[in-house]
Parts: C-alpha cells; structure tokens; sequence
C-alpha cells in the first residue's frame, strides 16, 4: 500500500531513473553482437550496431539531463535527492563505456585472437547479467519507494543486490585469466594490438564494476 508519503508526491521519480536504465543496458546488449561480427569481419554490422550504441548514448544523455532538471526537491521524500541522481550518474556510466568500447572497436578494426576467443565471450556473457541484474535491481524502486524503503521488499533487494556483488567478483577473476592468456601470447602479436587488447578487457569489465556500483548505491538508498 503506498504511503502518504507517497501520495502527497503523486508520481515516483524513481520511473524515470527506470527508463534511464533500461536505455543504457540496452546500450551494453549490443556488444556480444558487435564482437562477433567483428571477429566475422562484417564491418558494415560494426558500423550499424556502433551507430545504435551512439544513438541509445544520446538518448540516455538527454532522459540525464531531464531528470536532472525535473527531479522533485520536496523534504518529504524518502531518501535524499542527491542520492537518486548520484545513482543516475552510475547508470550513465554503463552507457558511456558501451559507446567508448565500441568505438574503439569500430575505428581499430579489432578481432579478439583465436585463443582468446571462448574465454572473451564467456567473461562479456557475464558482464552482461551484471547489467542486467544491476537493471531489476533498479526496477525493484518503485515498489521500495512506495513503502518509504521499508519492509519485505527491502530484503528482496539486498539479495539482488548481494548476488550482483557475487556475479562482478566472478567477472573479475575472469578479466585476470584473460590477462594472464593475453601475457602469454604477447610475443606473437603486434605490441600496439595487445596494449589495446588489454584496453578492451579492462573496458568490458567496466560494465560488470558498474553495475556492481549501481548496486552499492541501492545499498545507500536503504540504509537511509
């Protein structure tokens, strides 16, 4: 049952900070696609998925700044408005660095080695339920919002949000394995291509580090 609380503010500004997020995970989805028509030198899918995480980057710019603009500054919200944009501000981040990777990408032509490959896709697989574990974490809002963070819902966030700890430690130790592989092959390949190789694993694990961080926000949301 919402709060009176809740109704004297009308409409949540949780919602927006929800679309926000749901544009710039989807920024990040495309990047299993974006590697694997690379690696098939199908640079004209490069090109065309690069453009859609552009186009998702802006977008999530703009719905930033209007909720920005547009986030209620009432004294009887729950939880403090510095922290919903603070929160909104790591949100973005999982938007920018998609952009980031993929036009590195793009512009370098890069192709992830052969011997790298199953390790690659299994260590951007798990960066992506990061993301999207980070995303129903954030979908959990409104209802937390409603019930001025208090209750059982309160307790379903935390376990989310405990697992989406647990799933970026995994990506980390997976980020360290492919180093270590890359360490290995740096004499047969081209000391520029492995510097940005290096750069590009780095870069995916940002998503998963990310995300992780959207959850320790949510964390100080309930601790309020």
């Amino acid at each position: 049952m919402t709060n009176f609380i809740s109704q004297m503010l009308g409409r949540s500004p949780v919602e927006p900070l929800q679309e926000h997020i749901k544009v710039a995970c989807k920024a990040a989805f495309l990047l299993p696609d974006l590697f694997a028509a690379a690696n098939l030198n199908d640079w004209v899918k490069v090109n065309k998925i690069t453009q859609e995480i552009r186009d998702l980057e802006n977008l999530a710019d703009d719905m930033k700044m209007d909720i920005r603009s547009n986030m209620p500054k009432s004294l009887f919200m729950p939880v403090p408005r510095q922290d919903l944009l603070e929160l909104l501000l790591v949100q973005d981040k999982v938007a920018n660095i998609s952009k980031q990777i993929a036009g590195m990408v793009r512009l370098r032509k890069m192709q992830i080695p052969d011997a790298l490959i199953d390790s690659f896709n299994a260590f951007v697989n798990r960066c992506m339920q990061a993301a999207k574990k980070a995303k129903h974490s954030v979908y959990e809002l409104d209802e937390l919002y409603a019930t001025g963070f208090r209750g059982v819902e309160v307790q379903t966030v935390e376990k989310m949000i405990a697992k989406l700890g647990s799933i970026e430690t995994e990506t980390d130790n997976q980020q360290t394995d492919i180093q270590e592989k890359l360490f290995l092959m740096e004499q047969e390949l081209p000391p520029i291509e492995v510097m940005f190789l290096y750069r590009l694993i780095d870069m995916v694990g940002g998503i998963a580090d990310y995300a992780e961080r959207i959850g320790r926000r949510l964390e100080i949301l309930l601790a309020k």
